[in-house]
């Protein structure tokens, strides 16, 4: 097991990506929180691990907010004493015209992705730090951080920063054996994408931007996390690495 007795923290854990990504971990012998705004979808997601043979726990909470943010970390460390891995996977994606897109969806997009990442990251760190113990911080962003889509500028934008405040925290956070990466996937078939991938004379022609000819699935995202989670990555940090199809070679 790849990640025996680690403690991860998975933010929007509970479906996706995320939920993924938290079967994987605890799959791989990790200790796993994940937080999220939906009780409902986050007792499903922990109640899988645990009948798997996992253990977990959920923290409802949005990390926008610190007071949020500090409430998960508490909760963490009341339960196991210590943390190892933070993946920083909530977020949100909101297509709009730049001429239509309203200073509200801007701030909500800056807020929950770019905030929220910032927040989450420098209280694991801290507490990291204060142990004394090395860590893995795993920042998802996405091809849209390296490569602009039309109708997403505050998407962009947001990934974009995700991807600069990444190499930031692995600059500052080196000497003390933290590493940082930021996980920039392309397009993958969750929930949200769904329907576009349903409808075929819209997705057709977005088909032709990924060289693979298909969309990416979320366990193919949760082994990359995976990778740069665990001690097979343990001479990165700072590193944006591109897990899409080859759909950047195209975008840019």
């Amino acid at each position: 097991m790849r990640l025996k007795q680690q403690i991860a923290l998975i933010t929007g854990g509970s479906t996706g990506i995320g939920k993924a990504i938290a079967l994987r971990f605890a799959k791989e012998g990790a200790k796993v929180a994940i937080s999220g705004r939906s009780r409902g979808l986050l007792q499903e997601t922990a109640g899988e691990i645990e009948a798997a043979g996992g253990e977990a726990i959920w923290i409802e909470g949005d990390v926008q907010f610190t007071t949020d943010v500090r409430r998960m970390v508490s909760a963490v460390l009341e339960r196991w004493g210590t943390l190892d891995v933070l993946v920083n996977n909530a977020g949100i994606c909101q297509p709009a015209p730049f001429l239509e897109l309203e200073e509200s969806e801007w701030d909500q997009h800056m807020d929950i992705n770019l905030k929220g990442t910032f927040l989450t990251g420098q209280a694991v760190a801290k507490e990291l730090v204060k142990q004394g113990k090395p860590g893995s911080i795993i920042n998802m962003s996405s091809v849209n951080g390296l490569a602009a889509e039309a109708n997403q500028a505050h998407y962009n934008a947001t990934k974009g920063g995700m991807n600069l405040l990444s190499m930031s925290m692995a600059l500052e956070l080196a000497p003390y054996r933290i590493r940082v990466n930021a996980l920039c996937p392309g397009f993958i078939e969750t929930r949200l994408t769904k329907p576009l991938i349903d409808n075929s004379a819209a997705f057709g022609p977005y088909l032709n931007t990924i060289p693979m000819g298909r969309a990416g699935v979320p366990d193919e995202i949760a082994d990359a996390a995976l990778f740069l989670a665990s001690n097979d990555s343990r001479y990165m940090t700072g590193h944006c690495m591109v897990v899409d199809g080859g759909q950047l070679i195209k975008l840019s």
